[in-house]
C-alpha cells in the first residue's frame, strides 16, 4: 500500500521533489530529487553543521560544543503533513518538510522546527493545546541589485510609485492586482489559508492573516508563505521583502502572534472562565510574556536590522505593555468573545523565524502560566509615552537570553548555545561594515 506521500506524488503527477528543513534563520534548506529517488522510509542526510550556517553563508569562528567535532550527518524525515505543491514550479513539484534526527533516533534539539513541538509538548503535559494566527507585514518594492541603493517602491498599475500612507487603500492594494492575484493561487494550492490581506502604513506594504489553528501547522503555513510571496513578486519583477525595516523613514515589518490556549479535551478556552470573565490563567500567561519577552528578544528581533524597527511612534511596541485593544502595547488584547480570548504579542518583525517566534511566545506565556505570575495593569494611554523596557541592540538582546536561566532551562541549552553563537556571528561581521552615515558625518567632522 501506497504512503500518504507516495499516494499524493501519483494523484499530482509529482516528478520532481524538494526535500526542505528551515534553518535559524527560517530560510528552506535541503535537497531537490527525482520523485522516485525519493527516500521517505529511510531519510535524508544533511550535515548537522546547516543550523549553524550565519546568514551570510558562513559559520562561527568556535563552533564549540554546538555540534559533533566530527561534523556528522543527521537524518531527515518527511512530515507526511506537510507535503504540497509547488505551484510557480516549471514541472510537476512537491514540497515536503522535514524533522531531524540524529543517527540513534534523538531529535535534533538545536533544529527550530523540533523547538516548536518540545514547547507544544510541554502544553500538552498540562492537558493545554495553543491556538495561534500569525499576521506577516512585508514591503515590495523595486528590484534591487546594488545594495548600496535604497528601496525603491515598486510601479504599480497605474504607473506610479506610491507616496506613502495608504493604510487600509484598496486602490494601493489594486495597484497590485496581478501580484496578488498568483499570491491567492499559490496559497490555495498549497493549502495556506489566508483569512485577509490588507495595506500597512508604508509605500506598497501589505499585512496577510492567517487563519487561526494548530501552532506547528501555522508555523508551517508562515514558512512556506514567506516562500510564497518572493517567488510570486518575483514573476512580476519585483520584489517581496520581509526585513524588518527596509525603509530608514518608514515603518518596519513585523509577524504579529495571536495566542490562546485550549483544553485538550474539552476544547474550552482556558484564558475565560465559565461565567465568560478572564481566568487566572490568561492573567498568568500576559505576565509571563511581559516577565520573560525582554529576555527572549533576539529571537524575535533576531537581526542587527531588526532594532531600526523598535523605535518609538513609529507603529512598533518599545515595551511589554499591555492593554484592552491598545495598537501602542507590545501586548494587545483584541475585543473579542470569552471563546475567542487571546492576546496578540506584537514585538516580533517579520524577519524572524516563525517556528523560533512562534515557539518563543508560547514559551513565554507558558512560564508564566506554571509560576502563577501576575501581570502589570492594563494601560489605557499610549504606552509609547512610557519608558522602553526592550533591548535596543542584538548585542545586548543575546546576553539577556544567554542569562535568562527559565527561559535556557525550558527552550535547552543546545538549541540557546546553537542559536546565540550563529547570531554573535553575524553580528560580529556586522560590526566590520562601514555605513555612509559614518562617512557622511565623521570623515571630516571628527
Amino acid at each position: 500500500m501506497a504512503s500518504e506521500i507516495q499516494q499524493f506524488f501519483r494523484d499530482h503527477g509529482i516528478s520532481e521533489v524538494e526535500a526542505i528543513i528551515p534553518d535559524m534563520a527560517g530560510i528552506a534548506r535541503g535537497k531537490v530529487m527525482p520523485a522516485e529517488k525519493f527516500a521517505e522510509d529511510e531519510g535524508m542526510r544533511l550535515p548537522e553543521s546547516i543550523f549553524l550556517q550565519t546568514v551570510t553563508g558562513d559559520y562561527p569562528p568556535d563552533t564549540g560544543t554546538a555540534m559533533s567535532p566530527a561534523e556528522i550527518d543527521i537524518v531527515l524525515k518527511a512530515d507526511p503533513k506537510t507535503v504540497r505543491v509547488v505551484p510557480w514550479a516549471a514541472e510537476p513539484t512537491a514540497q515536503v518538510i522535514h524533522d531531524c534526527y540524529y543517527s540513534d533516533g534523538r531529535r535534533v534539539s538545536m533544529a527550530p522546527r523540533q523547538l516548536l513541538q518540545h514547547v507544544l509538548e510541554l502544553y500538552a503535559q498540562r492537558g493545554w493545546d495553543p491556538v495561534i494566527a500569525p499576521e506577516l507585514e512585508f514591503y515590495l518594492v523595486e528590484p534591487n541589485i546594488d545594495a548600496d541603493y535604497q528601496l525603491k517602491p515598486p510601479i504599480g498599475r497605474s504607473g506610479r510609485a506610491e507616496p506613502g500612507r495608504q493604510s487600509y487603500s484598496i486602490a494601493a492594494v489594486n495597484e497590485f492586482d496581478p501580484l496578488f492575484d498568483d499570491v491567492y493561487a499559490f496559497c490555495e494550492a498549497q493549502d495556506i489559508e489566508i483569512d485577509t490581506l490588507i495595506h500597512e502604513d508604508g509605500p506598497a506594504q501589505m499585512e496577510i492573516n492567517l487563519i487561526h489553528g494548530n501552532a506547528l501547522d501555522l508555523a508551517d503555513q508562515a514558512f512556506l508563505f514567506k516562500r510564497t510571496a518572493r517567488e510570486a513578486a518575483l514573476r512580476h519583477k519585483m520584489y517581496a521583502t520581509f526585513m524588518a525595516k527596509p525603509h530608514a523613514k518608514e515603518p518596519g515589518s513585523a509577524m504579529h502572534i495571536h495566542q490562546s490556549v485550549v483544553d485538550r479535551a474539552t476544547r474550552a478556552n482556558i484564558f475565560s472562565n465559565a461565567d465568560g470573565s478572564p481566568s487566572t490563567l490568561f492573567y498568568s500567561h500576559i505576565a509571563g510574556l511581559q516577565r520573560y519577552l525582554p529576555d527572549a528578544m533576539s529571537l524575535f528581533a533576531p537581526n542587527v536590522n531588526s532594532y531600526r524597527r523598535i523605535t518609538r511612534y513609529q507603529l512598533a511596541p518599545i515595551n511589554v505593555q499591555w492593554g484592552y485593544d491598545n495598537r501602542t502595547a507590545g501586548l494587545r488584547v483584541p475585543m473579542s468573545s470569552p471563546e475567542a480570548r487571546r492576546v496578540e504579542n506584537r514585538l516580533s518583525g517579520a524577519d524572524a523565524n516563525p517556528y523560533i517566534a512562534i515557539a518563543v511566545s508560547l514559551a513565554c506565556g507558558y512560564l508564566g502560566m506554571v509560576e502563577g505570575l501576575k501581570p502589570t495593569d492594563p494601560v489605557t494611554g499610549s504606552a509609547h509615552d512610557m519608558p522602553f523596557g526592550l533591548p535596543r541592540s542584538l548585542d545586548e538582546a543575546l546576553a539577556r537570553l544567554r542569562d535568562c536561566q527559565p527561559l535556557v532551562q525550558l527552550l535547552g541549552e543546545p538549541f540557546v548555545h546553537a542559536y546565540t553563537i550563529v547570531k554573535q556571528a553575524e553580528y560580529e561581521v556586522f560590526l566590520q561594515v562601514i555605513s555612509s552615515w559614518e562617512r557622511e558625518h565623521l570623515l571630516l567632522n571628527v
